[in-house]
């Protein structure tokens, strides 16, 4: 049975939080929030890390977060170069960053060896979600390389309350399987879920228990596949466009409408915490703490 990896997509900076916060000690023994990701998915079963990261992160990633990692799990570097593409296609004179995170998921092709899930640099997750991811792929990596897993949050425990935030809000069917993700900008939290303001300046609210994606994946390597597809179309049409970005729900989208590939939504009630703004950093750490305080994680995660 191939091993399974665990992509953390860490090469953003973080416009809305202004610096590296993938690398931001908020943990009581100075962790950073993919310390407590990858001490969850090793006690599931993962045995592989690919970091996807920015070639100018590489120094201070080995040095800061690789001394850590590497005594625990093979840790791999995968380095998203912004003229990464297919044949065929060139980068822009004037692109400047890479290509979002479909293409950062790209990156990992090399480093990935059997199933893998993705997950987001900057959120909290929980061991609850690495934990069945790790029982959905390790039961269908072999006999449906087609079928993904998605951890499906809902929305009203996954807004920040010092400002607003991006999800993908879901529609799934009775059966649990996903049927379209709309990626919805500037949600702002309210008593009873979340609202936001289309385009026109109306506003629109979203029920507490709306099942958003936190970029929280199960896929067998098959998904490359489908990644390469999607970025073939993307470049085509945008590919000449400085700021356009190729996003994983979009090879995930057109896997689920062509019917190539369904989506099995696994839910989960875990509170979310996350660094979307500098002021969500004292939420987290006072998050952390109590956690560490309950007994759910150690004082020390790297003994």
């Amino acid at each position: 049975m191939s091993e399974l990896s665990l992509v953390i997509l860490a090469a953003g900076m973080g416009s809305r939080y202004g610096g590296l916060k993938q690398l931001e000690p908020v943990g009581p023994d100075g962790s950073a929030l993919m310390d407590y990701s990858v001490f969850d998915a090793i006690r599931s079963g993962f045995t592989r890390l690919v970091l996807v990261i920015r070639p100018d992160m590489l120094e201070d990633t080995k040095r800061i977060l690789g001394s850590r990692f590497e005594p625990h799990i093979e840790v791999k570097y995968a380095l998203q170069h912004f003229d990464d593409l297919l044949d065929g296609f060139p980068t822009p004179a004037q692109r400047e960053k890479p290509w979002g995170t479909g293409h950062a998921v790209w990156a990992a092709r090399h480093d990935v060896d059997g199933s893998f899930t993705v997950i987001n640099a900057d959120d909290f997750y929980g061991f609850e979600p690495f934990q069945s991811l790790s029982t959905f792929l390790t039961t269908h990596q072999e006999s449906d390389p087609n079928l993904y897993a998605m951890i499906g949050f809902q929305l009203q425990y996954t807004v920040s309350p010092v400002g607003a935030v991006s999800r993908g809000v879901c529609r799934c069917n009775e059966q649990s399987f996903l049927e379209s993700i709309t990626e919805i900008n500037s949600i702002r939290k309210t008593a009873n879920g979340g609202e936001y303001d289309d385009e026109s300046g109306n506003t629109h609210q979203l029920p507490g228990d709306s099942i958003v994606s936190m970029n929280c994946w199960g896929f067998h390597r098959s998904f490359f596949n489908q990644i390469k597809r999607g970025l073939h179309a993307f470049l085509t049409e945008k590919g000449k466009e400085s700021k356009a970005e190729y996003y994983l729900v979009d090879p995930v989208h057109q896997s689920i409408i062509d019917g190539s590939a369904q989506v099995q939504v696994l839910p989960t009630g875990i509170n979310w915490c996350g660094m979307t703004h500098p002021e969500d950093r004292q939420f987290v750490q006072d998050r952390l703490l109590k956690l560490v305080e309950s007994g759910v994680y150690p004082t020390t995660l790297w003994d």
